[in-house]
């Protein structure tokens, strides 16, 4: 009998670390996913319409660089909660099932950020953007607002899937 209340005990408190996840996992997709949507539709327009290439960029680094961090900070506690879970789960064979393809997009996604956040962004973006913004702020901006734009529409495909087939609702 007192195996049976430890095994209860021990499961609700892997269920209690779950949930937690789970939470830490939705709130850091919401302020990361939610941070590219603003840069994307509200920043990145604004920032084009300034009149001098100067305040142009001093304005977009000054911005980026706060939101660098909030992204950084996110995508790591999106990645360690997921990963999480799914090792709670045991669900990697999820990884072999096509309709779980919004775990695969959601890896995708996270691989991608994380490349971009921690390798791409410090060690090249950072001095491209320099570079041919101050050549042609018009022509970088409007680059930049496009692959910004399809980093956002990915994210919420792939945000969209993973709510609907958490549920239960597979579209395949």
């Amino acid at each position: 009998m007192s195996y049976h209340i430890f095994a209860w005990v021990k499961e609700s408190y892997k269920m209690e670390d779950f949930t937690l996840a789970r939470v830490i996992h939705i709130v850091a997709v919401v302020l990361w996913i939610g941070g590219v949507g603003m840069v994307t539709t509200v920043i990145i327009p604004a920032v084009k319409k300034m009149k001098s290439k100067e305040d142009q960029i001093k304005t977009f680094e000054q911005i980026e660089g706060k939101f660098a961090l909030q992204a950084k900070i996110t995508t790591l506690l999106t990645g360690l909660s997921g990963f999480y879970m799914l090792y709670v789960l045991d669900g990697w064979d999820r990884y072999l099932d096509y309709k779980f393809w919004w775990i695969h997009a959601m890896t995708l996604v996270w691989i991608l950020f994380t490349i971009v956040l921690f390798i791409l962004e410090p060690f090249v973006l950072h001095r491209l953007f320099k570079k041919y913004a101050n050549e042609n702020p018009g022509k970088t901006f409007a680059v930049m607002h496009r692959v910004h734009w399809i980093l956002l529409i990915i994210s919420l495909i792939t945000t969209a899937g993973a709510v609907a087939g958490s549920h239960g609702w597979f579209w395949v």
